[in-house]
């Protein structure tokens, strides 16, 4: 055979042997058995036996019937604006009149203010529970698909932040004349301070503690007799009896939080409150917003804990007072020891800042 001839058989030979070993491979990958072990189909999401609950509702005040949806949306006017009474963390707050003649405070949580049914029913269990005079009661909650709606008792004067800014809300007239000059006077506010300091430390003093760490004067709620009322657990989370909880979650509003929120440290603890409600006791004292700068003595901007800091080491304490406070019969001596106590409170270093029962009893 010539050389030519078998050139062309041999490579005629490869082509057939590569051409079948290429359909084999082939066949293999088509496999349906082999393709599915190889590329397993993405499972799909099957949601919770709990969620699947469309309307659950529960209260804890025995005093009240079960509350339904349906009459939260009724009452509410289906959540109409125009009952709007406080836009808390996490949700807007209504003020609703119940079928049984109650006056209740409704809170529509935004769709992810929690992340799954059991987080929420866990965080409901322990504030139903709560009973406290310096507490906002919560009276009970409805989960109806998306929505979870929390009810309050209503609290009659509105939020602490209404009584120092809005001069509506104090009791002046258009002109600008107060019809109730002694609201909010310096005994009033000794009381207010008093009220959130008993009821953070019944908080931070249970057997299993809980942090706010969003106090602030908006979240302190004035009875008709000026008691305060701690509000808003938007933000509360469980310690467990190390008294942290390791968070994710940047929590707390800017000029409240402690420093060691602010740079980094996510560990909730009672100390984080505690400086929280001492810079509450430099604002009701001072009636100035820590989150907002002012103008300091040298013309440059400074906020309140700073400039508080600087008028108490000159002992400028009389200076500090809200101009809108009468300094008749203040003794300058309980302006002091207020301005000491709260100085204590707002230290950097958390492990020198006093307990809340430590508090109580320095301000009682």
């Amino acid at each position: 055979m010539e050389p030519a001839l078998q050139a062309l058989l041999a490579a005629t030979g490869s082509f057939l042997f590569m051409t079948i070993i290429f359909a084999v491979i082939y066949a293999l990958c088509k496999d349906p058995k082999k393709h599915t072990r190889r590329h397993p189909p993405p499972r799909a999401r099957t949601a919770p036996a709990a969620e699947l609950s469309s309307i659950e509702s529960a209260t804890f005040d025995p005093a009240l019937t079960r509350i339904e949806i349906g009459e939260l949306a009724r009452v509410t006017r289906d959540f109409s604006p125009d009952l709007i009474i406080g836009d808390g963390s996490f949700g807007l707050v209504y003020r609703a009149k119940l079928a049984s003649g109650v006056t209740v405070a409704v809170k529509k949580l935004a769709p992810d203010a929690f992340q799954g049914l059991r987080e929420f029913h866990a965080e409901m269990e322990t504030l139903g529970k709560i009973q406290h005079p310096n507490i906002v009661k919560m009276l009970g909650f409805c989960i109806a698909g998306s929505d979870r709606i929390l009810i309050y008792e209503y609290v009659a004067k509105g939020s602490l932040d209404q009584w120092l800014y809005d001069m509506s809300s104090m009791g002046y007239d258009v002109a600008g004349t107060a019809k109730c000059p002694k609201l909010l006077d310096w005994e009033t506010r000794i009381k207010i301070v008093q009220g959130v300091a008993r009821g953070l430390a019944y908080m931070h003093t249970l057997y299993t503690p809980i942090i706010h760490r969003d106090i602030k004067a908006s979240n302190i709620l004035l009875d008709a007799e000026f008691g305060a009322h701690i509000a808003d657990f938007g933000l509360a989370r469980l310690m467990d009896r190390s008294h942290s909880h390791v968070s994710t979650q940047v929590a707390g509003t800017m000029g409240y939080m402690p420093p060691e929120y602010i740079y980094g440290c996510m560990m909730a603890t009672t100390p984080g409150d505690v400086y929280s409600f001492g810079v509450l006791m430099l604002e009701i004292a001072t009636g100035r917003r820590p989150n907002f700068p002012f103008a300091g003595g040298d013309g440059y901007e400074i906020r309140l804990v700073e400039w508080v800091t600087n008028m108490v080491s000159q002992k400028r304490y009389m200076e500090m007072i809200d101009p809108n406070l009468s300094r008749e019969n203040l003794p300058e001596n309980d302006v002091i020891n207020y301005f000491a106590i709260a100085t204590m409170c707002v230290s950097e270093d958390p492990k020198v800042r006093p307990t809340m029962s430590d508090v109580v009893g320095m301000l009682e």
